[in-house]
């Protein structure tokens, strides 16, 4: 017990877990999910599901939400770099529309917790990354929705990113500092604004 620790974020709900690393001249060994620490922690999410993908520099993945079947996620990078977002949805939070952003890497071994009600995206900043999440829910097809990336009103402070919104979902015209052009899937190029998504 007690081989985490817990920081909770400016979002009510997010939450920033470190592992205690046991390291030596040989390499290391830790615990990457205890479900009595997290109990311990007041984290009594159950997982259904295990998840991995491989993304290379300037790949931005989200941001992305389930509409019927919401999925809580305990993300994780183990190799690589990326810089991870949640954009709180709850209508009745305070925080609603606002968002948090960690950096996570297999150097750093931080994990970031997503619960519930939460659109979710990344941006790989290393020239490749493997990503890790657990979820609390399994995959329903044609159950996902998005956000826009770059969307004004929601303003994600995405690290190393170079360019200016020109109203849409587009990468067109951004870049990293080095000049590597910014990739999304086609779906998440077409995503809408937090206000045409979600209507008052």
């Amino acid at each position: 017990m007690g081989q985490i620790q817990i920081t909770k974020c400016d979002i009510e709900g997010l939450v920033v877990i470190e592992p205690t690393v046991h390291g030596d001249s040989r390499g290391y060994f830790m615990e990457t999910y205890n479900q009595n620490d997290m109990k311990e922690a007041g984290l009594n999410m159950v997982f259904v599901q295990d998840n991995q993908s491989m993304s290379t520099k300037g790949v931005l993945r989200g941001l992305h939400y389930q509409k019927q079947y919401p999925q809580g996620k305990l993300v994780r990078v183990i190799r690589g770099c990326v810089f991870d977002v949640a954009v709180d949805l709850r209508t009745d939070s305070k925080t609603y529309g606002k968002w948090f952003g960690v950096e996570l890497s297999a150097e750093n071994k931080k994990q970031f917790y997503i619960p519930e009600g939460f659109a979710h995206g990344f941006l790989v900043l290393s020239d490749e990354a493997e990503f890790c999440y657990k979820v609390t829910d399994f995959y329903h097809p044609g159950d996902e929705g998005g956000l826009a990336w770059n969307d004004p009103e929601i303003g994600i402070e995405w690290p190393d990113v170079q360019g200016t919104y020109a109203g849409s979902a587009s990468p067109d015209g951004y870049t990293m500092s080095d000049g590597t052009p910014l990739s999304l899937s086609e779906k998440d190029k077409e995503m809408k604004g937090f206000h045409e998504t979600f209507r008052f």
